[in-house]
């Protein structure tokens, strides 16, 4: 892969993106796809990512991205949603459903929580929304690619509690004889849960645990993904029997016989 070396990233980018600066963790060059149909926020992202050494070439049309993915791959791929030629959701179902696991972070200035619960269905890792601190954005792909790394050696035995197993080795949950496909973060986060029964976390805490987000994200990601756990693992998600809300607090896991 092609080495790129940039200039201290600019300081404004207009209305879209904040200026604030945080630490990030230094990575080996790593090639990351910005798809991102506006030029001038392509190219912040850009330069903030080449900063931390990773390739990071922008592709402004969605069936090009499509095309340069499925050809030469990429470590970690940040998805507008609002691209000409094919739809960022799109590009997303796509991937899936060709088994291209390929983490995704969604970014758009679509504020709609179906936005987020669309993304995140299909198989994204994060949703960032419009304006962003670019290097709040550098500090996610960090955050994902180390959850990538570490997730297989989660550790830990198999847990059952009523007739829903977790188990760590093999990444998998099932109720009885009924398999739930599960994404990633999702396994991650039913785990981290179960594996403390009773404990409350905060949304920001999980944030912190799960996403591993030394600095502040946005909590309705904790939410989308709660609500798609219990869609998928729970026989009535109005009434969960596994993950609960302790209102104004967060969540914990606590088993409850119907």
């Amino acid at each position: 892969m092609t080495t790129y070396k940039s200039a201290t990233p600019p300081s404004s980018t207009g209305a879209l993106i904040s200026d604030s600066l945080i630490d990030v963790i230094p990575t080996e060059q790593r090639r990351v796809l910005v798809v991102e149909d506006d030029p001038s926020v392509g190219e912040v992202i850009s330069r903030y990512l080449q900063r931390e050494s990773f390739e990071a070439p922008v592709i402004r049309n969605g069936l090009e991205a499509l095309e340069i993915q499925s050809r030469d791959g990429s470590d970690l791929i940040i998805l507008d949603l609002m691209l000409p030629g094919l739809g960022g959701l799109e590009i997303a179902k796509q991937l899936r459903s060709r088994n291209d696991t390929t983490p995704i972070i969604i970014l758009t200035a679509r504020h709609s929580e179906s936005d987020v619960v669309l993304g995140l269905g299909l198989g994204a890792d994060d949703y960032v929304a419009k304006p962003f601190s670019p290097a709040e954005l550098v500090a996610r792909v960090h955050a994902v690619l180390r959850r990538r790394v570490v997730a297989p050696d989660i550790g830990g035995g198999v847990i059952r509690v009523a007739d829903l197993t977790i188990s760590p080795a093999t990444r998998s949950v099932s109720r009885g004889d009924v398999q739930y496909e599960l994404t990633s973060t999702e396994f991650d986060l039913l785990h981290h849960l179960a594996s403390r029964p009773g404990r409350v976390f905060s949304r920001e805490h999980l944030l912190q645990d799960v996403w591993n987000y030394s600095h502040a994200g946005d909590p309705s990601t904790v939410t989308v993904h709660i609500r798609r756990l219990r869609a998928k693992i729970e026989n009535d998600p109005a009434r969960p029997q596994f993950i609960k809300t302790v209102w104004g607090v967060g969540y914990k896991f606590q088993y409850a016989s119907p």
